[in-house]
């Protein structure tokens, strides 16, 4: 597996904990709960955001992982 694969493994990985952490603060009841699950969202946003620069970068410099 190539390191572009794998970021961008990566990257899926990110996306989906971060669309389940916003599951689970829509479905809590718990005020407490709700507000972790979403700050822990959107850490996880920012995390994709850099994620997703560095993806970039990788595909102007290595034209090859383009597409995967």
């Amino acid at each position: 597996m190539t390191v572009g694969s794998q970021v961008k493994t990566t990257l899926a990985s990110l996306k989906s904990a971060q669309a389940s952490l916003e599951s689970f603060a829509l479905e809590t009841q718990n005020q407490e709960a709700k507000k972790m699950f979403e700050s822990a969202a959107q850490t996880t946003q920012t995390v994709v955001q850099q994620v997703e620069s560095r993806v970039q970068q990788l595909e102007n410099e290595e034209p090859q992982f383009k597409g995967f």
